[in-house]
């Protein structure tokens, strides 16, 4: 399958990133590795995001070295070697050439050849890019290639001085997300919502929440999206009241509650969708009232999403609407300012209302610049999520309320004027939900 993003792209961004670079510079990003699963079978790879940001490049056992000025090409890729033999039994590798010819990098080498090449290149070079800490075995390779260096001062080596955190220029790039990315959010927030859709179908059926998640999978890979963008959570009755459930193996019971937070990763870039739906396809009354508060959350978080608002605003929103909403029902007592003040909804609403999304689902990108909240500006991505849990064990609030667990999830961008919603395609209001589960 064609990649969504053109090879332009990548280059694009390499580009950008250089010119971010001090002079005399160096970036060495190496690919993610193989991971082993058991014995000799491996979990399937998935590339490391900032490397597959800057390449679209899918395969492991390969570094990217960034150059600005060198002569013969400022972008370079050690990666394996054409095997005909290997690829007999693991599969089709690009090579050296094909890095050239199909990801358009300047210069390519192979892998094995990397410990004698790329001291050379490092030498001379003022300033290393790296993202230290992340591999540690990488670590140490590359200490050794700057030891090496060192070694031949005498000789006039000149080793780097200084090593640098990649992700603080790389991270920076990847928040804002272009044209190209946003096509494949949304196609993405639409395999999800199918995904979503089903699933609420397939719960008036019963049986147990595993089965829900094989709706969401089969879906996702139906549509060509082969992996999900984390593990699945399919949480009914209490269940939902646990933010990161995934044991998934509970019966669906009629009367309960079930939270689905999931979504598909394509082209490695996540969607993140909740969805709470009862699964009898009808909402109790407390279950009603509980949802149209955080519903209402929402919708003044999506409102505060506009460039100039700072980060937090979503959330402040989404807060006093839950508090209010909580006071109104009696969960609380006390004004709205009270109640925040004193942290008192941090029981039933103990997370933020969002984070940042792209190609992690926790995508990368500070959210305060200094001490102040970052504004939002366009071609910025994040989830809009408030919830509200009542732990089964809560014996503060009347029996009626307790178990019960809902939050609703979307994914925007924002725009020049506000946002655009990714995920829109599922149903979210009760009405909307109770008639498409009565379908």
């Amino acid at each position: 399958m064609a990649s969504m993003i053109p090879m332009k792209e990548f280059a694009e961004r390499r580009r950008k990133l250089m010119e971010r670079m001090a002079p005399d510079s160096i970036a060495i990003l190496p690919a993610a590795p193989e991971r082993v699963r058991n014995r000799d079978v491996l979990h399937p790879f998935r590339q490391d995001s900032d490397f597959q940001y800057l390449t679209g490049f899918g395969e492991p056992e390969a570094v990217l070295a960034l150059i600005p000025g060198r002569e013969h090409g400022e972008a370079v890729l050690f990666c394996k070697e054409r095997n005909p033999e290997k690829e007999l039994w693991d599969g089709f590798l690009v090579g050296q050439d094909g890095a050239i010819e199909q990801y358009g990098l300047d210069d390519a080498f192979p892998i094995t050849d990397i410990d004698d090449i790329l001291p050379g290149m490092i030498e001379g070079r003022s300033r290393v890019y790296y993202p230290l800490g992340k591999d540690p075995a990488f670590d140490t390779r590359v200490m050794d290639w700057v030891k090496t260096i060192r070694s031949k001062v005498r000789a006039g080596a000149h080793p780097p001085g200084e090593f640098v955190a990649l992700e603080h220029l790389l991270h920076d790039l990847r928040l804002y997300k272009s044209a190209a990315e946003v096509k494949v959010m949304a196609k993405a927030g639409k395999i999800s919502a199918e995904a979503h859709r089903r699933a609420m179908k397939r719960a008036r059926r019963g049986g147990f929440e595993y089965q829900l998640e094989a709706e969401l999978i089969h879906t996702f890979m139906e549509h060509g999206a082969r992996d999900t963008a984390y593990p699945s959570i399919v949480g009914s009755g209490a269940n939902a009241c646990i933010l990161h459930y995934i044991e998934n193996s509970a019966p669906l019971k009629e009367g309960d509650l079930v939270l689905i937070d999931a979504g598909c990763e394509l082209e490695c870039y996540a969607s993140d969708i909740t969805r709470t739906f009862p699964v009898s396809g009808k909402f109790s009354d407390e279950q009603k009232a509980l949802y149209e508060v955080v519903l209402a959350a929402q919708y003044a978080a999506i409102d505060a999403v506009k460039p100039g608002n700072h980060w937090n605003q979503p959330h402040e929103a989404a807060l006093n609407v839950l508090t209010q909403g909580l006071i109104d029902l009696g969960l609380l007592s006390g004004t709205v300012e009270e109640a925040i003040e004193a942290g008192a909804y941090r029981p039933f609403f103990m997370h933020r209302t969002g984070h940042w999304l792209g190609m992690d689902v926790h995508d990368v990108g500070d959210y305060k610049i200094g001490d102040a909240w970052r504004q939002l500006e366009p071609g910025m991505a994040l989830t809009v999520e408030p919830g509200l849990y009542v732990a089964p064990d809560n014996t503060n609030v009347d029996e009626k309320w307790r178990g019960i667990g809902i939050r609703i999830e979307d994914d925007v961008v924002v725009t020049k004027d506000g946002c655009r919603i990714l995920t829109d395609d599922v149903p979210k209001t009760i009405s909307e939900i109770e008639a498409l589960m009565a379908d």
